[in-house]
């Protein structure tokens, strides 16, 4: 047995011994609530804090605000070599109402092979793995070369800008490294190199208003901003201009195929085209009243080779037929695709890991969400997604399968050996 063989053996029979605590972990980290908004990630924070400090692990805790803590740990081995670093965040979906009789979404539940709870597939799950694979590879520091960091962090879900953002700003030597490892959703039969962009606006319909028997004299905004929602749709026949290597990574058959089973039938046919959403819809008073104001919240998502201004500019031509419209753009959570190399070094290690682990190998496609990735890629480092199903997000049921948690763990600690192992990281 090689050395590098056994590196993985060990840390294999480590995750085999640890399982109960494992799993236990994520169990109590799903019932530190860290709903966002409003954002608050300190219960989290302090329960990822405990478990370091008990394992000894180096870190120490960052924040823009105080409610919004970001934990930095980084681990070196003896030779020079590469630096791989490994993120996650703490935040999680807003809370929904409690339904009395129903599992609490904060309960942190594990029956039948599952672990429900908010937040469990997006994206305690993943930072679970990422913060294990940290603990274990520690222990293999001297036997290995270059840094790993650990990074977990707050505002994910609104944007990064207290985050992620805020770690590039304040440290970028200690976080910027040269590869990303994250485990946000990704579907095992899949990993993500690239990810659509995101517009997103509120849009404020005003008329005079009027009483509901009376529509003479008022507009409704209501049937206004209808209208302007089947308009919006025209931003969905923008099509990009797909730089190759995205076009022939998503376009292979093989790809399709994976993109439809981790994120559902259908998926492939949008990964190479934009998307509308109208989020939230509000407005009116009462049913005998004409409204005199209706919101619309809207994301757009843009794949590779789409770019704001293009979308900015049919925006334009949208709203110029709507002049008692108005405008308020939501720039923390507006952003562009961004993409890295789909046969990077560290993509074939993750295909060859996977195979190993899961007995498929995972095949590279665009993400259809965002995710804190962007903020590597976007510096020229490449980033890599490989995580659970997305299937139920946010749903109230959201949940992982304990195969699904021990997979990733494995995929991403075996992988981060090899990529601190090779010839260019110090052997």
């Amino acid at each position: 047995m090689s050395d590098l063989a056994a590196l993985k053996e060990r840390v294999l029979g480590w995750i085999e011994r640890d399982r109960d605590e494992i799993i236990a972990f994520l169990s109590g980290f799903l019932q530190a609530k860290s709903p966002n908004p409003p954002g608050d990630t300190v219960l989290a924070s302090r329960y990822v804090e405990r478990f370091l400090t008990a394992h000894a692990l180096p870190f120490r805790v960052l924040s823009a605000l105080d409610h919004l803590p970001n934990i930095v740990g980084t681990v070196a081995a003896d030779r020079p070599g590469r630096h791989l670093v490994l993120n996650g965040h703490m935040d999680v979906f807003p809370a929904i109402e409690e339904v009395p009789g129903q599992r609490s979404q904060w309960s942190g539940e594990v029956v039948e092979g599952r672990i429900y709870g908010r937040g469990a597939a997006d994206m305690k799950c993943g930072t679970t793995a990422s913060i294990f694979t940290y603990r274990y590879l520690a222990k293999l520091m001297p036997e290995l070369a270059g840094r790993l960091t650990l990074t977990v962090v707050s505002d994910e879900e609104t944007g990064g800008r207290y985050g992620t953002r805020f770690l590039m700003e304040t440290i970028p030597d200690e976080v910027i490294g040269d590869c990303c490892l994250n485990g946000e959703p990704s579907g095992l039969a899949t990993l993500r190199f690239g990810e659509k962009g995101a517009l997103r606006m509120a849009l404020t319909v005003r008329t005079r208003g009027a009483h509901g028997a009376y529509p003479h004299l008022s507009d409704s905004a209501i049937k206004i901003a209808c209208g302007l929602a089947r308009d919006l749709e025209a931003l969905a026949e923008l099509r990009p201009d797909l730089p190759e290597t995205v076009r022939a990574a998503i376009a292979e058959p093989e790809a399709r195929a994976a993109m439809n089973i981790s994120l559902g039938d259908g998926a492939a046919d949008i990964a190479d085209r934009a998307t509308v959403n109208i989020g939230v819809i509000r407005g009116g008073l009462k049913v005998n009243m004409m409204p005199d104001e209706c919101l619309l919240e809207v994301e757009v998502r843009m794949p590779p080779g789409l770019s704001i201004e293009r979308v900015e500019a049919e925006l334009a031509r949208i709203l110029a037929g709507y002049p008692m419209v108005t405008r308020e753009a939501r720039p923390d959570h507006s952003y562009p695709s961004s993409w890295c190399d789909p046969a990077g070094e560290m993509a074939a290690v993750l295909r060859a890991t996977t195979r190993q682990v899961t007995g498929r190998e995972a095949v590279p496609i665009v993400s259809l969400g965002g995710s804190d990735a962007r903020y590597w890629r976007w510096r020229g480092v490449p980033a890599y997604l490989y995580g659970p199903s997305p299937k139920t997000m946010g749903h109230r049921e959201e949940h992982v399968t304990i195969d699904e948690l021990f997979a990733v763990l494995r995929v991403h600690a075996l992988s981060a050996i090899d990529y601190l192992a090779t010839k260019n990281g110090g052997e």
